[in-house]
């Protein structure tokens, strides 16, 4: 578990981190280099799941050495099948990240959102629906190594 106090606003007591695949761990289904190794360090403290339409079939293989689970979603509804998902473990033991128009309502709902804007660019539903916008995945799997960071920004 990783507990994150943000004065004046609440207590996250996060015990899942659920993130999306492409154009938020990976460029054109290619794991982002640093990433798996900073997700392996993270999943001593936080359960780690990965949520994904998986566009471009890599994801089984490149997250093979990751320590988290993965779950690949089709059809319809792929943004209401994540916040389902989100719910089933408890929204608000959630830290969710992502970029997609797919990943709005996870990162609004969950107790923490992190809205990343990296090659793909990102969904500006999704931007809106997040507490916290980064550049990259690096920062924001640094943001909860060093939840000071995240009170730094959130704090009222």
């Amino acid at each position: 578990m990783i507990k994150i106090e943000i004065p004046g606003l609440k207590t996250i007591q996060a015990e899942h981190l659920v993130l999306d695949y492409n154009g938020t761990l990976a460029v054109d289904g290619t794991l982002i280099s640093c990433a798996g190794e900073m997700l392996n360090g993270l999943s001593e403290k936080i359960n780690i799941h990965v949520i994904t339409a998986d566009t471009f079939g890599k994801a089984a293989e490149n997250l093979k050495n990751v320590k988290c689970s993965l779950k690949v979603i089709s059809g319809k509804d792929q943004t209401q099948q994540k916040n389902e998902f989100i719910h089933s473990l408890g929204k608000d033991k959630i830290i969710a990240i992502g970029n997609g128009a797919n990943d709005a309502l996870m990162l609004k709902n969950a107790a923490l959102g992190i809205a990343l804007i990296q090659k793909e660019g990102a969904c500006s539903n999704t931007i809106f629906s997040a507490d916290i916008v980064c550049t990259s995945i690096i920062d924001a799997l640094e943001l909860i190594k060093y939840p000071l960071r995240i009170a730094a920004t959130l704090r009222i």
